[in-house]
This record gives C-alpha cells, structure tokens and sequence, in this order.
C-alpha cells in the first residue's frame, strides 16, 4: 500500500503505536518513518483524531489508521483531515473483514485497505492478506507489483493467452498460492455466520463485564456491526505489574488470556522521546479475553468469573 502511493525516503506516516508491529514496519520497507499519534481514550482505543492533527508537519504523506478489534476509527473527521491535508489514509482493517462504519465496510473508505489472514484471524489461510481499492490505478500498480512488477503472470502464458512479458517496476513476490486462495474463498462463505454469532458473544459479556466496576471495557457503546476479533478489557487505576499478576491469577482458572498490544513505541527498534500516554496506561493495563463464534453462556460465565475472582 505505501509502494504504490509513493510513499519513501524522507516521507512521515502517521499511525498508532497501540497495533502490531507490521503496522509500522510496512511504513519503513519504503524509507519512510512512522509517527506515533496516541488514541483517543481507554475507552476508545483507535487513533485519536486529535492527536493526528497535531502529528502533521511537512513531510507527512500518509495516515495509517488501525482498526482495532474490528471497531471503527472516527473515520469521518480523519478523512476531513486527509482531505485538508492532501494525505493518503491506508486503512489497517486486518482486524475487521466486514466490519462497518455508518454504512460503509472498513478497508473501503481510504485510499486502500489492508486486510491479515494470519492463523488466529477471523479469515485464516495459515499465511497471506489481501489489499483492496477503489481507484484502478492503484490496483493496476498492485497487480503488478505483486508478482515481480511483470505484465503478465505465469498462468496466462502457460494457458496460451500471453508469450512474453515485460518488467515496468521493482515487484515482489507477494502472489498467494492456489491451495491457501482455496481455504480462503471457502472462508469467505462461513464469515458473515461467524461474525454474527460473535456479535451474540459480545452481548453476552458486556451484561455480565457491566457489573465488574474495576474494569473498563472499551467500545462498549459501538452501534455499528463489527467483526469482534478480540475482546480487550483494561483495569482501572493498575499497574503493569498488577495486570501481570491478574493475569496469572486467571492462568491458574484455566482460562487462556492475551495482550493486545505491548506499544510499538518502546520495542527497541522503535525507541524514542514520544509521549503517548494513553498508549502507555493501555498497554500496560490490558487483558484480552476469550472471544470466539462457539463460546457457550457457560463458558463465558466461567471466563467472567475466574476475572472477578482474580481482582
């Protein structure tokens, strides 16, 4: 997405530091650098608008929005800053295949969309992703870019379409195999069903997190349909060495629990003077619960209870 837009040496990205790494890592394979902008609450826990606007100096190209857990950014007021701005969004959708904003589905309301389908997505080839765009020139350049920046691929010239190619670019060799394409289209029919059943989930727990005054459970007034990929809840008034301790607690239940994210900001490869404080408290203080299609009311139950019990 950022090779496409031109994006390279000399170029700032605005993004958050509360993501996994790739989200940055993709804005420096193009000689660019990311800025950290801090997100918006730790009840809200995307890009803060407000943080973009003041993040924007001269050089900035871009802004990579990352939709956290499926729920939305504040894309309306971030493409009125683009639009100011003359920037391109790149939206980090890996968490939210058919998620929405108003009536739009998230990938689709910047210049290009980023989808992952990591193993533990809710679209899984084992490995693999997909792009997505709306402008034709943008996916031309895609679709070249893909597979070694030639004009045709391999597939056409061993059907008898195409004999010859040319080379227009520096490609990659980003092509998708047949047998993980396979897994994927099947995929694609089972997640809308997968998705709903996740939103029943969702439900379950808010009614019973609700009554647990020691947490805060981000995104809880979210109207709009999302993919639920991971449940975050964040401890009030903690420490990180308390959240750790909570954790183990709820280890010892036999409930598995996950962090998401440590903050890109202070991983070693990224490391400087920014201050994000938001961020900070939330990555030091989160706990990503069990989520997925086939929790039983039981197994929630029990989930909830083993927290409230290790608090």
């Amino acid at each position: 997405a950022c090779y496409v837009l031109g994006i390279g040496e000399g170029d700032e990205v605005i993004c958050p530091s509360l993501t996994f790494v790739a989200t940055a890592n993709a804005i420096r394979y193009v000689g660019a650098t990311p800025m950290f902008a801090d997100i918006e609450s730790i009840n809200q826990l995307t890009i803060s608008p407000e943080e973009i606007r003041k993040t924007i100096t001269p050089r900035t190209k871009a802004i990579m929005v990352m939709h956290f857990a499926g729920f939305p950014c504040a894309m309306d007021e971030i493409m009125k800053i683009a639009r100011e701005h003359n920037l391109y969004v790149i939206e980090d959708a890996c968490h939210g295949p058919l998620s929405e904003y108003k009536d739009k589905k998230l990938g689709t309301i910047g210049d290009i969309g980023c989808f992952s389908f990591f193993s533990n997505k809710n679209i899984s080839t084992g490995e693999g992703g997909m792009v997505v765009t709306n402008n034709d020139s943008l996916a031309e350049k895609i679709r070249l870019f893909r597979s070694h920046g030639m004009t045709t691929m391999s597939y056409q010239r061993a059907t008898g379409h195409a004999t010859q190619y040319d080379v227009v670019g520096m490609g990659f060799n980003f092509r998708m195999d047949d047998i993980r394409a396979a897994i994927g289209v099947v995929q694609l029919r089972k997640l809308q069903k997968d998705l709903e059943l996740r939103q029943v989930v969702r439900k379950k727990y808010e009614e019973r997190l609700r009554q647990i005054d020691k947490i805060v459970v981000p995104f809880i007034d979210n109207k709009y349909f999302v993919s639920n990929y991971v449940l975050p809840i964040v401890l009030k008034n903690s420490t990180p060495a308390y959240r750790d301790e909570v954790r183990e607690r709820i280890h010892a239940y036999g409930v598995q629990t996950s962090n998401h994210y440590p903050a890109v900001h202070r991983f070693s490869a990224f490391k400087g003077d920014k201050n994000l404080p938001i961020t900070d408290y939330v990555a030091q203080n989160e706990i990503t619960l069990p989520m997925y299609a086939a929790l039983t009311e039981n197994e929630i139950d029990i989930v909830v209870r083993a927290l409230q019990e290790s608090l």
